[in-house]
């Protein structure tokens, strides 16, 4: 399969986005660089926020239809960085450079995709790309105001996508189930008092007895692909700042990581029913997803000697109402970290890999 022409292209334009800071909610810069890469190349663009999406040229509404998504915003560069984060570096065959890996490599690759599909007639089905924002904040102007867009609506015809492809670094592997993501804010209720005497009701004792709890209970089922729900205290506080004051409330965040053996609700409940301290989530969106093994994307996947297995992190695919499979050139071990990178040879392969699951693939309506 010829795809070097389209490999080239989506280096460059890698090379574009990753020197131009894209922050989430700041993503207005790279849209617009999106946007103008596939004009260039005869697509009609449509923008909703900072999202970007395009048909395929021969778009029949009687067809199913596959997204393909990855977004185009970053986390703010990690202080440990030696290099320029937004200096598009080649050495040794690596691209360095702010959201070359996360999730830069994966758009390029799957806008050089959807390319390769644009002006070809007599597809089995539609495809449509979606370059999209706010997902490292898990924002509601990114993929979740993409799918609600007039236009894509109107272009669906209100029906869903048949299936996503979620471009998130996964080595190239199937990532079929993912964890989701509950934020909960504790608050532990005590009595003020003066610490040099036996006054008041320490909130942070109270607390602390929650705090143990969460650090120690198990939940009873465990997921297939994602195993446990995890549960992690990440911020303690309390309203003090005199050191001779027992503190009469003691705030504490939690960070839980839900898997597909239970619903947000169901985890929420359990905690509840074991703390004392008031626990209220912020957000009941990121949920857990799991697209079968025997679906036809994952069983082309499979086909092509990838392996299947459930991701601990989360992404846009939590937030799609239809079956995603998260898959991508670039490792998740390298997001985030001082000096991102990713190989160019990833990219390539990002790229051919892509072309080779939609071209197996059976859709189903």
């Amino acid at each position: 399969m010829e795809t070097t022409y389209l490999y080239k292209e989506a280096l460059q334009l890698l090379q574009e986005l990753i020197a131009t800071p894209s922050f989430s909610k700041e993503e207005d810069k790279t849209a617009a660089i999106i946007e103008r890469f596939l004009q260039s190349k005869g697509v009609e663009t449509h923008r909703h926020l900072n999202n970007v999406w395009a048909l395929n040229k021969y778009f029949d509404p009687g067809k199913p239809v596959v997204l393909l998504n990855s977004h185009h915003d970053t986390v703010k560069p990690n202080p440990q960085y030696t290099k320029d984060p937004f200096t598009p570096a080649i050495e040794d065959g690596k691209l360095y450079g702010l959201g070359s890996n996360d999730a830069g490599g994966c758009l390029v690759s799957l806008l050089a995709a959807f390319l390769y599909f644009y002006n070809q007639q007599g597809l089995l089905y539609n495809v449509i790309i979606g370059a999209s924002a706010e997902e490292e904040i898990s924002g509601a102007n990114g993929i979740e105001a993409l799918l609600k867009a007039e236009g894509l609506v109107a272009a669906l015809q209100h029906k869903q996508p048949a299936f996503a492809i979620v471009g998130e670094p996964t080595l190239l592997n199937l990532a079929i189930a993912e964890k989701g993501l509950m934020v909960l804010d504790g608050l532990a209720h005590g009595k003020a008092g003066h610490a040099a005497r036996e006054e008041g009701e320490n909130a942070v004792y109270k607390a602390m007895k929650d705090i143990e709890w969460i650090s120690t209970y198990r939940f009873p089922k465990a997921s297939e692909w994602l195993g446990p729900v995890k549960m992690s205290v990440t911020v303690i506080n309390t309203e003090n700042r005199a050191h001779n004051v027992v503190p009469a409330q003691c705030s504490f965040v939690v960070d839980v990581r839900v898997t597909d053996a239970y619903s947000h609700e169901q985890v929420l409940e359990i905690i509840q029913k074991h703390v004392q301290s008031e626990v209220k989530p912020r957000s009941m969106r990121m949920r857990a997803t799991r697209i079968e093994p025997t679906h036809p994307i994952v069983e082309a996947g499979i086909a092509l000697g990838k392996s299947v297995y459930g991701s601990p992190t989360s992404s846009d695919k939590a937030l799609m109402p239809f079956p995603a499979l998260k898959c991508g050139p670039g490792d998740s071990a390298r997001s985030h970290t001082a000096d991102e990178f990713i190989y160019l040879e990833e990219i390539a392969n990002g790229i051919e890999h892509y072309i080779q699951l939609l071209s197996k693939v059976v859709v189903k309506a």
